[in-house]
């Protein structure tokens, strides 16, 4: 059986050959090899060359339509035409879209994008590439936030213009932005090597003796965020459409496919349209460089949260004794962790965010059946619930915690009770149970950190920290460091935000306290054993 050391050490391992294994195809995916006979020979055989070299005149259209696929000009709206298009010229434009009957009743509208020859019709012209981009999506809406006292809505909506749907059913949102790209590099490809996730962006043309690839024509759909989704009610008859157009290097073309298509997939894995959102903020909203810093922070967030929930549960699996544990402290951090996943819950947050949270809350439930010595037993489908005595030493230690509490509730009530009637008086909700969990998290938020006093109280009283799980206390405070970058670029409530931020000065309390009190030898430690009892057992036993 491998011990603890290296069981950490295997993961450790893993964690740095999964690093180095993501580097290896990052670097595979913005780097494409040329056809190497290209610089030999002007004419090679088996090279794919740029059609775009040739500097045709070209032309941009946008067609929308009901029908994913079109054969001729029928039934189509021309909504933008850029005659004299130049691919090296960014753009942006803002048409207004006739919506038909059929999408206003929940049906799909699509965008056909066409570049082809200026002057030439699309369907007429041999050598026109085009992309399709459904314009509009299901989801379900947000629901209205009233005053829960006045029932004064947030919104002034007219009753008819709402859609009849129930609100747990999706309905047709417009995506009010289109963000194109066009391939501009004049490379040259390897016909013997394509790269897949390009190969399937690409139309050949057989040109004389040589082959060509016609322009790269790309549509971003990491750039269609779910904060720009308009809901499509049945009065609507014009919706405004963003049409914006940038050059795009191969590298990034490819590495934009390879995001688009994990975002695909994690839509297929059940992620909802919000929830895939968060994963293109991530990507568009953040500078290429600092999203590859990004990466390796999150994989060092990974292999902490791993760690820290390994040491955590080893260290609360092998305990046997409450000696210098706050058990006031331990209720608590259940209590908030739970309040706290709840309301992340509530708020539809990013899976990022919402999975390590309800790990964290399952994990924190079980530490309290730990702590309160607690033993169930059923009876039929009746649980019986039995807790475990505690010795004079463990009593001496409840009785710091209960007089830290009471000095702790004067000023905590108060302040919970009075800032859940100010909000209930000033602030809208979507219902009772939504202010009541922004309640409680306001105050699991703002006063979380007085439920710490009765562990410092503890360790004040009895001058020592060594009772503590500090293995798993120092991979959580790597992990606090690292959630003050990710506060910036996931999206969060900004309770939740500034949290991160109070977690760094509880930890740096403990870091003092822990310099303050020098550890003693010959006091238990978590296990219940001491380090001279230890070595007097290796004694006898020699």
């Amino acid at each position: 059986m491998l011990s603890r050391s290296s069981f950490t050490s295997l993961v450790v391992g893993v964690f740095a050959v999964y690093v180095a294994h993501t580097c290896w195809v990052m670097y595979g995916i913005v780097y494409t090899r040329p056809c190497p006979a290209a610089a030999a020979d002007g004419a090679a055989g088996g090279c794919v060359w740029p059609y775009l070299a040739r500097r045709p005149k070209l032309q941009l259209s946008v067609y929308t339509t009901t029908r994913s696929s079109i054969g001729t000009e029928s039934n189509i709206d021309l909504v933008l035409n850029v005659e004299d298009f130049d691919i090296e010229s960014k753009f942006e434009r803002t048409v207004n879209v006739s919506v038909p009957k059929k999408t206003r009743n929940n049906g799909t509208l699509y965008a056909f994008v066409f570049l082809h020859h200026a002057g030439i019709l699309p369907w007429h012209d041999g050598k026109q590439v085009h992309i399709v981009s459904p314009l509009t999506t299901y989801m379900i809406p947000k629901p209205e936030e009233i005053n829960l006292l006045t029932g004064e809505s947030a919104t002034q909506q007219i009753e008819a213009e709402k859609q009849p749907n129930a609100l747990d059913e999706p309905v047709s949102h417009w995506r009010s932005r289109l963000t194109l790209n066009v391939m501009v590099e004049d490379f040259v490809f390897d016909g013997s090597s394509l790269p897949a996730d390009v190969h399937r962006y690409m139309k050949m043309v057989q040109l004389g003796k040589t082959v060509h690839y016609l322009p790269i024509l790309f549509i971003d759909q990491l750039s269609s965020r779910v904060k720009d989704l308009m809901v499509i009610n049945r009065s609507t008859t014009e919706l405004p459409l963003t049409v914006s157009y940038d050059k795009i290097s191969l590298g990034k073309l490819r590495f934009w496919i390879h995001m688009q298509d994990a975002v695909y997939s994690l839509q297929q894995f059940g992620f909802s349209e919000k929830d895939a959102d968060e994963v293109k903020g991530i990507f568009v909203d953040t500078n290429l460089y600092f999203l590859a810093l990004t990466f390796f922070v999150a994989a060092f967030h990974l292999l902490f949260d791993f760690l820290a929930f390994k040491n955590d549960i080893s260290f609360w699996k092998k305990k046997r004794s409450m000696i210098g544990m706050s058990t006031k402290a331990v209720l608590w951090r259940c209590f908030s962790t739970v309040v706290i996943f709840l309301f992340l819950l509530d708020e539809q947050t990013s899976l990022l965010v919402l999975i390590p949270a309800g790990v964290g809350a399952v994990i924190e439930l079980w530490k309290v059946k730990k702590a309160l010595k607690m033993t169930i037993r059923w009876k039929g489908l009746r649980p019986k619930f039995q807790f475990g005595a505690y010795n004079d030493s463990e009593k001496k230690t409840e009785e710091y915690d209960a007089q830290a509490m009471k000095y702790l509730s004067y000023l905590l009530y108060p302040l919970c009770i009075g800032g859940a009637g100010y909000s209930l008086l000033n602030v809208k909700y979507k219902s009772w149970y939504s202010w009541l969990i922004n309640s409680f998290v306001n105050g699991v938020y703002a006063f979380g950190f007085l439920f710490m006093l009765p562990q410092l109280f503890v360790n004040y009283k009895m001058k020592s920290v060594a009772h503590l799980p500090w293995k798993a206390f120092t991979y959580k405070a790597f992990n606090t460091f690292i959630d003050d970058i990710f506060a910036f670029i996931i999206t969060m409530p900004t309770s939740h935000r500034l949290a991160c931020f109070r977690d760094d000065v509880v930890f740096l309390v403990y870091l003092y306290q822990r310099w303050l009190y020098p550890v003693d030898k010959s006091r238990v430690n978590e296990y219940g054993e001491s380090y001279e009892e230890k070595l007097k057992k290796k004694a006898h036993r020699e």
